[in-house]
C-alpha cells in the first residue's frame, strides 16, 4: 500500500479579532466551542502583531471581525489574521464580517472615485480568505466583488418579528427611507402583512451625510410607521425621513437598522428625534449612544452561529432564510 490514511475528521476552529469580542464570545457559546487563544497587540508605531496559541493545521477556520471604528485598524488586523492562518496551514479560512467596511463605496458616482468595497474584497482574497460570511450588505452587488463564495445573511427575521410582536399589525405601514431600500421593505411587507410607503429624498453630492427629504409616497396618516434601513451612521437621513412621516400625519415611527454605526452627532439626533424606538442588531459594538432608553439592541449571534454550522457541515445557508 502506498500513501497514508487519515481519519478524515473535520475540525472547526473559531478565531476573533479585537474589534468586537462580545459578539465573538456569544457566537462561540451558540456553537458550543471556545475561541482560539490569540496573542495580539500594537507596537509603539501602530503596527499590529498576531500569533495564535494553538495549531490551525488542517482545520476549517472561522475568523470573526466587525469593521467598527477605528475601521482601518480593524480591517488591517483582520488581513493580518487571515495571513497568519494561511501560513499556519489552515484547511479553509472563512472570514465572518458582521459589518462590512466601505460597503457604501460600491460604485462610482462621479469620475476619479474609487470602488473601495471591491478593494476590501480583493485584499481579503489576496490575504488568503476562501469565503466571506457577512450580514446585510449595503448593496447585494458587493457579493460579486469577492472571487469565492459569499454567504449573505439577513437580520430581517429578527428585526421584523420583534416589531411585529409589539405593534398592532392592522395599523402598521413599512416605510423605505429611499428608493434603494424598496426591495428590502417589500420583504418586510410580506412578512408582516403590511402596506408599503416610500420617502423620496435627494442627497447633496458635494456634502457628505446631507439629505433633503422631498415627499412621502403612500398612506401614512394615522399609521404606525416602521422605517427599515441597513445602517444608521450620523442619523441625519433617518431622522429627516421620520420628520417627513410625522409631517404627513404618522401616529408613531419606529426605526430599525441592522448596523448601528452611530457616528458623530448621531446620539444627539436620536435623542432629540420624535421616533419612539430605534432597533438595531449587535453587528457593531456599543458606541456609547446606545445608553439612550429608546434604543433596543437584538442579538445577531444565533444567525451567525447557525450559518457557520451550515458552512462547516456542508449544509445550506440559504435554507436558513427560505421562509422569507
Amino acid at each position: 500500500m502506498t500513501g497514508i490514511k487519515t481519519t478524515g475528521e473535520k475540525k472547526l476552529m473559531l478565531f476573533s479579532g479585537r474589534a468586537h469580542p462580545e459578539l465573538a464570545e456569544e457566537v462561540a457559546h451558540k456553537l458550543g466551542v471556545g475561541i482560539v487563544p490569540t496573542k495580539a497587540f500594537d507596537f509603539a508605531n501602530g503596527e499590529i502583531y498576531v500569533r495564535y496559541q494553538e495549531s490551525a493545521r488542517g482545520a476549517d477556520c472561522f475568523l470573526i471581525q466587525s469593521h467598527t471604528a477605528p475601521i482601518n485598524k480593524w480591517i488591517m488586523e483582520q488581513l493580518i489574521m487571515i495571513d497568519a492562518l494561511k501560513r499556519a496551514s489552515a484547511r479553509s479560512i472563512t472570514v465572518i464580517v458582521p459589518f462590512y467596511g466601505y460597503a457604501r463605496q460600491d460604485k462610482k458616482h462621479r469620475g476619479r472615485e474609487p470602488i473601495s468595497a471591491r478593494m476590501v474584497a480583493d485584499l481579503m482574497k489576496t490575504a488568503g480568505a476562501d469565503r466571506i460570511l457577512t450580514v446585510d450588505l449595503h448593496t447585494d452587488q458587493i457579493q460579486g466583488f469577492f472571487d469565492g463564495p459569499v454567504d449573505h445573511l439577513f437580520a430581517l427575521p429578527i428585526l421584523a418579528d420583534y416589531v411585529g410582536a409589539k405593534v398592532d399589525r392592522s395599523k402598521l405601514t413599512v416605510v423605505s427611507p429611499d428608493a434603494g431600500r424598496v426591495r428590502v421593505a417589500d420583504r418586510w411587507c410580506d412578512r408582516l402583512g403590511a402596506p408599503l410607503a416610500i420617502v423620496h429624498k435627494r442627497r447633496d453630492k458635494d456634502i457628505a451625510n446631507q439629505v433633503t427629504v422631498h415627499e412621502v409616497v403612500g398612506e401614512v396618516k394615522g399609521r404606525v410607521c416602521v422605517l427599515v434601513d441597513d445602517m444608521i451612521d450620523t442619523g441625519g437621513t433617518i431622522c429627516a425621513a421620520a420628520d417627513a412621516l410625522f409631517a404627513h400625519g404618522a401616529e408613531d415611527v419606529i426605526v430599525t437598522a441592522t448596523h448601528g454605526v452611530l457616528s458623530g452627532p448621531a446620539a444627539d439626533r436620536l435623542k432629540n428625534s420624535k421616533v419612539s424606538e430605534f432597533v438595531f442588531t449587535d453587528t457593531l459594538p456599543d458606541p456609547g449612544a446606545l445608553e439612550l432608553d429608546k434604543i433596543t439592541v437584538l442579538s445577531i449571534a444565533p444567525t451567525i452561529a447557525n450559518a457557520v454550522r451550515e458552512v462547516f457541515e456542508d449544509g445550506s445557508v440559504t435554507s436558513l432564510f427560505e421562509e422569507q
